[in-house]
């Protein structure tokens, strides 16, 4: 039985024939076998062994793949089918008509002002607990945890304009895509697991997915060298101490940065600099916009390297985590995210149209983003030193 409020009054109802039902079929069918064969030759229909999809359209794109979806899946959306646009192993195209279309239903931010709320406080903390051991305090009372505000700032500074990167670009190509989710994490040296948003549809093209990837680490890395430098600049160099401390490690922007400010290489031996909590901020920063750059899976520098290089990308997956590997030999820390790599690498983002390429502009702004990866990715990031 099926209500048909516009056709009959109010409380009527009509059944539907099995020749109706096969009339809507049809028509069905021909609607969506136009809108493909407008943009596409197409050498086989397929409506059999697809459970969750209508109809697969198999031959050769006539137009520009870009438009050539955008003018399908306008004609599927009125149908309530989601276009994919995609190659088969012969190379040629394949249009495939989804059933059912995503629509994200507005979701509460309570969750997410609570977790901003508490990683200021546990960056408040962390900051706070580096001005003590700075001041060589005796302990921290609670009172004087506002004490740790200029790292609490610049922290979730360089975190809010990465995140906001990410919505931003989303929104502006009509991605739904949540607020940011903040990680507070009080007992560890950074106060924070970083923060992510959730993407709540899939979008529609490898241009997309690039520009929502790599908004959010050029965001975070422009406001995080700037950081840096302010913090750097503020901080100061003296002897190594004659007992234990944590040395944070070098990456090949943070070894140019200290170079620039005091015109030596640190840690020579003999001195360091002894960073304030603005530096560290900075360090910080550069830091989880390294991690978020590994270009694997649904991180953000996966998302790079698979617009850029398409399934090829996935090649890389094993290379990569085996140099993860040989990472955390030198440092253990790196075995926890050998494991996650390992465990959630393969999964890639897939946009609806994975034929459109991405343009010059973007595949030379794809160069940039894994060139900073390198510039700010810490093989070695945080040593316990016993002299």
């Amino acid at each position: 039985m099926i209500n048909e409020p516009s056709a009959l009054s109010s409380g009527q109802s009509v059944t539907i024939r099995p020749s109706q039902e096969k009339t809507r079929g049809n028509d069905l069918m021909q609607q969506m076998l136009e809108a493909v064969a407008s943009v596409m030759e197409v050498y086989r229909t397929d409506l059999e062994g697809l459970p969750q999809a209508t109809a697969r359209f198999t031959g050769r794109l006539r137009v520009d793949s870009e438009m050539a979806f955008a003018q399908v899946d306008r004609v599927f959306a009125r149908l309530d089918h989601q276009a994919l646009l995609t190659t088969d192993e012969q190379g040629h195209h394949v249009i495939i008509a989804l059933k059912g279309r995503v629509r994200p239903k507005p979701r509460s931010a309570w969750l997410n002002v609570v977790l901003l709320v508490l990683t200021v406080l546990s960056l408040l903390y962390v900051g706070a607990m580096q001005e003590a051991a700075m001041q060589e305090w005796d302990s921290l009372p609670l009172s004087s945890i506002w004490k740790g505000w200029p790292y609490a700032l610049s922290v979730l500074a360089i975190l809010g304009v990465h995140e906001l990167g990410h919505y931003f670009a989303a929104r502006y190509h009509g991605v739904a895509v949540t607020l940011p989710y903040f990680i507070p994490l009080p007992f560890g040296f950074f106060g924070t697991l970083g923060a992510f948003i959730q993407m709540r549809e899939p979008v529609r093209n490898r241009k997309i997915l690039f520009d929502v990837g790599v908004a959010g680490p050029l965001a975070g890395f422009v406001l995080a060298v700037p950081i840096l430098f302010i913090g750097l600049a503020t901080s100061h160099v003296e002897p190594l101490p004659n007992e234990t401390y944590i040395l944070e490690g070098n990456s090949l922007l943070y070894v140019l940065a200290k170079f620039v400010t005091f015109g030596q290489f640190l840690p020579n031996g003999q001195e360091d600099v002894f960073i304030n909590q603005v530096a560290k901020a900075g360090w910080t920063g550069l830091f989880i916009t390294g991690l978020n750059l590994i270009p694997i899976g649904q991180l953000d520098g996966g998302h790079v390297l698979s617009t850029l290089l398409g399934k090829r990308a996935q090649q890389l997956y094993l290379p990569i985590v085996g140099i993860f590997l040989v990472l955390s030999f030198i440092n253990s820390m790196w075995l926890l995210w050998t494991l996650l790599l390992f465990f959630l690498g393969r999964l890639y983002a897939m946009p609806l149209d994975t034929v459109t390429p991405l343009d010059t502009r973007r595949r030379w702004l794809a160069y940039a983003a894994l060139l900073i990866f390198v510039l700010v990715f810490v093989p070695n990031p945080l040593q316990i030193v016993e002299p």
